[in-house]
């Protein structure tokens, strides 16, 4: 199933990507959970991947902090406040990173919101990640913590299925955000 989301996204051309960005960036900003945050945990878009750079950006204007994510060894996330795109560093596996000061994975637990990254998104709210497990760790830390930040997707309209692969570590999302619109699920 991975295969074929990465696949299908592969065949956007760049301004399809570039106006997708755009809209969710729009429709993100409409929603109550983004409108009354003061800290938000994203992440930098990368390729075909729908586009956070926009809402990033707009987040920040708005006076909000804005988390990021720093990949560990260990593919466990520590985070670093976003201070715009060009204080981002490209790391490796081709991802972009903030080059402030480390927070540590704890720092996660102050944000009202977490965007997530994912591949597709089902009509219970399970997300499909990439499968290597860095925020299957962050949903559990949250967990632990008796956090309970609204947990967002940014998809592409096709990539709402019927069903994605579950297992007993996933957690649902409450909503996800397409340029379609927004769909949200029962917590």
């Amino acid at each position: 199933m991975r295969g074929e989301l990465l696949a299908a996204r592969a065949l956007l051309s760049s301004e399809d990507a570039r106006r997708a960005a755009s809209v969710l960036a729009e429709r993100a900003l409409d929603l109550p959970e983004l409108a009354g945050a003061r800290t938000v945990a994203a992440y930098v878009s990368v390729g075909r991947e729908p586009g956070t750079r926009v809402l990033l950006d707009a987040l920040r204007s708005r006076g909000v902090r804005v988390l990021l994510p720093v990949l560990m060894a260990d593919n466990d996330l520590d985070w670093a406040v976003y201070e715009g795109a060009g204080h981002l560093m490209r790391a490796g596996r081709g991802l972009l990173e903030p080059g402030g000061t480390r927070l540590g994975p704890g720092a996660v637990l102050a944000a009202e919101v977490v965007l997530l990254p994912g591949l597709a998104v089902d009509g219970r709210g399970v997300r499909l990640g990439r499968g290597g497990g860095s925020y299957d760790r962050v949903l559990e830390r949250l967990v632990r913590a008796g956090a309970g930040p609204a947990l967002l997707v940014l998809l592409y309209g096709n990539e709402v299925v019927a069903r994605v692969p579950e297992e007993p570590h996933d957690h649902p999302v409450q909503a996800v955000v397409t340029p379609e619109g927004v769909r949200r699920f029962g917590r």
